[in-house]
């Protein structure tokens, strides 16, 4: 039987050579580049360095591009393209950014020195009789040969790795047909702006470049507690993600009479027992279910001790998608806002009532019902009342406020200070969005492009065989946040949505002549990314993955096009 290696070995005359792969994965893991730092912002040169010492690129340097994202000091994407012949490109994309390494303590220093970590790792371990479950399960990982630690190194600088490896067996084969493509980017761990910008630059470097993407892979990663079954998948699209808000204002009240107002406290109880966890509202349709809204932040917003009831309530929401449109889930999302609250005020105004009778007195007025507002709806109310100069004043808060790095507490502060704008009383509730909206995406098999994706990858995964080992699995979409919701999507997102996010530079708006074109995921799989513990699995990420990208992207590039 002709194993699929075999038959790479006879189509290019070479395959991936697995040590190179995980030499370049160490290498460029050992380059620390944590969101938001100057090794983050430094990481293209030394990428773009290394690139440059592929002989492909000592022949064509014109074929490899940095271009600028965004921030202080300055990050950029890099793009390097290896020609073939005609036009059509595949996409190779990848992050390099990674979250901070401070959860790494005492072992912070050799948190990107995979080899020497490893080492530490596994005698800290070792000397530990108690060890958690968790930290077992690390321990026996890292005495095995299968399992390298380090930051970044799952997440997700292992798949970087594989698009160069696979870009220098495309360059090697004389015969390759359409151009690779790999695109590197900063900033996917806080608001996707590396790869967004990328977007914005794709349609004018392409038409320099004189090449068309007709499809891209993003090689992100995957988690898997098993034997990996469940991590060796490709992801035929990626949720998406919206991070509603609702501001809670109440009437407040002294403790010793409760009745007299009403606590922006009780209402927002209502408010979470309608949608925390409320599988009800699951996004669901014939090919999978997301998971429902789940809480982020529930918070009282005094200060200070107070012998009174909360007057004002903040919480926010993770709602994850794949299929509702977004201006419906904001509809759904009003809908069970106002239904809890109102639940609340009456479920007190009763308790109010039975308490009167209790007493023999009034208890205190009956509360108003609750009023709701949009965002955009309290952006207008502060405006009319402000008059003249409103934007000139918001603009101003806003731009004093951009150095809140947590978009919740930026946008609960701007929100807050539009409320007092606005005069608004309670019992009321805003509700907006308090952060970057990611898109879902999916293959559509009515689509050429997207066919002849679909039509590469399962031959590749044909070619895999029964071996239990290196078995690929389709799975819908990819369950995390990731720069999938920007590659290759050019929708240009909900009104609704944009009305609504408080933050002005988390309203993304893809320019009309962004490019589209399908995008799955298929990456590395390893356990617990973004802990002190993130490992990669090596066998795969470096044995198998190269050659099975490598396969599908030749395959794709001699299709003609329509999916035949």
């Amino acid at each position: 039987m002709t194993t699929s290696r075999q038959q790479n070995v006879s189509r290019t005359g070479t395959r991936i050579d697995s040590n190179r792969a995980r030499e370049l994965a160490l290498r460029i893991t050992s380059w620390s580049s944590e969101t938001g730092t100057p090794g983050e912002a430094g990481f293209a040169d030394q990428l773009h360095g290394l690139l440059s010492e592929l002989a492909y690129f000592r022949a064509h340097p014109e074929d490899l591009r940095l271009v600028e994202s965004h921030g202080e000091p300055l990050t950029r994407n890099v793009v390097a393209l290896v020609r073939g012949t005609g036009k059509r490109t595949l996409v190779l994309a990848g992050h390099f950014d990674t979250v901070s390494t401070d959860n790494y303590h005492e072992l912070k220093p050799l948190a990107c020195d995979s080899l020497r970590l490893k080492e530490a790792l596994v005698e800290s371990l070792s000397v530990r009789d108690d060890r958690s479950e968790q930290e077992e399960r690390a321990l026996q990982d890292l005495l095995s040969a299968d399992f390298l630690p380090g930051r970044g190194l799952l997440d997700m600088k292992s798949g970087i790795a594989v698009a160069i490896a696979c870009l220098e067996n495309f360059a090697a084969d004389p015969d390759r047909q359409g151009n690779l493509m790999l695109v590197a980017t900063p900033d996917e761990e806080r608001e996707s702006r590396g790869m967004r910008s990328l977007r914005d630059a794709l349609p004018s470097l392409t038409s320099t470049l004189d090449v068309e993407i007709a499809a891209g892979i993003n090689l992100d990663v995957t988690s898997d507690q098993g034997d990996g079954s469940e991590g060796r998948a490709v992801y035929a699209g990626t949720i998406g993600k919206l991070l509603p808000f609702a501001l809670v204002i109440g009437c407040s009240s002294h403790a010793s009479y409760p009745f007299e107002g009403v606590s922006a406290q009780a209402m927002a109880a209502g408010i979470l027992a309608r949608l925390e966890g409320n599988a009800a509202l699951a996004d669901r349709d014939e090919n999978d279910i997301s998971p429902p809204p789940i809480c982020l932040e529930a918070k009282d917003l005094r200060d200070g001790y107070e012998v009174t009831t909360p007057e004002r309530f903040w919480i926010a929401f993770n709602w994850l998608y794949h299929a509702m449109p977004a201006d419906d889930l904001f509809a759904r999302f009003r809908q069970e806002v106002l239904s809890g609250a109102t639940e609340a005020v009456d479920r007190f105004a009763s308790q109010s009532a039975e308490y009167g009778r209790l007493v023999g007195r009034s208890a205190g007025a009956t509360p108003g019902r609750p009023r709701l507002l949009t965002f955009k709806e309290l952006r207008a109310l502060a405006k009319q009342v402000c008059g003249e100069g409103f934007d000139a004043l918001h603009a101003a808060k806003e731009t004093s406020l951009c150095a809140i790095d947590n978009p919740l507490v930026f946008t609960r502060q701007l929100t807050e200070w539009l409320v007092g704008i606005a005069r608004l009383s309670g019992p009321a509730i805003v509700v907006g969005f308090s952060g970057l909206h990611y898109p879902s995406s999916h293959l559509r098999l009515d689509k050429p492009n997207d066919r002849a994706l679909h039509q590469a990858i399962e031959k590749a995964r044909a070619g895999l065989g029964s071996d239990p080992d290196r078995s690929l699995v389709w799975k819908p979409h990819f369950q995390g946040i990731s720069d999938m919701s920007f590659l290759g999507l050019a929708a240009s997102g909900s009104e609704v949505v944009s009305d609504n996010t408080p933050i002005s530079r988390l309203i993304d708006r893809p320019p009309e002549n962004a490019l589209r074109f399908p995008a799955v995921n298929l990456g590395p799989w390893g356990r617990e990314f973004h802990q002190k513990f993130e490992r990669v699995h090596a066998p795969y990420a470096f044995e198998v993955l190269p050659d099975l990208v490598s396969e599908i992207a030749r395959t794709f590039l001699a299709d003609d096009g329509h999916g035949n």
